[in-house]
């Protein structure tokens, strides 16, 4: 299989079901930017993470392939659509592990700058990109039908981000820095 086809030349690209669309579509830059995320996660997971949390995040990784292959999908492949479901169960563990993280922190009393760490500030640059997939695929939604439960995911996903830069903090001993305006 070779990676380059040539037929994007022209300035489209291909959905899954064969229609064509201008590179510059929402459907590409929603699923494009799913794609951007699922690279800092990677670059996340590069990093001295624990192995429960290397775990979860290459499972968020898989989720998000399959976010990104439904919303590269034009619909027309029912068969298809099918196989790419989210199962709801996986917004519950997000929030399952954030409850889990945030009885271990203490509580927030102020906003938190980003920094402190590579690790840290990878997750809070992957909670940005995942707050603009959401807000792209939010977009999409108002064209086409796109499940709840990926806006739900994607949502929970950049709570969980922030949440993982501060846990990420305090097992590196890294002391937060509070925003006071």
């Amino acid at each position: 299989m070779r990676v380059y086809t040539k037929t994007g030349d022209d300035g489209t690209s291909g959905l899954i079901g064969g229609t064509r669309v201008e590179k510059y579509d929402l459907r590409l830059e929603s699923y494009g930017t799913i794609d951007e995320l699922n690279s800092w996660l990677g670059l996340i997971r590069s990093q001295q993470v624990d192995e429960p949390t290397n775990e979860l995040l290459l499972s968020v990784q898989n989720n998000l392939f399959i976010i990104g292959a439904r919303l590269a999908s034009d619909g027309t492949r029912a068969d298809l659509t099918e196989k790419l479901a989210l199962n709801p169960v996986e917004i519950t563990k997000l929030e399952r592990e954030m409850d889990r993280i945030l009885d271990l922190l203490p509580p927030m009393e102020h906003f938190v700058l980003p920094g402190g760490s590579n690790a840290v500030s990878y997750c809070h640059l992957a909670r940005t990109v995942c707050r603009r997939a959401e807000r792209r695929v939010c977009m999409l939604a108002k064209e086409v039908g796109v499940p709840a439960e990926l806006i739900r995911y994607l949502n929970r996903l950049s709570d969980y981000l922030f949440v993982l830069s501060r846990k990420i903090a305090a097992d590196e001993g890294i002391n937060e820095v509070q925003w006071l305006p």
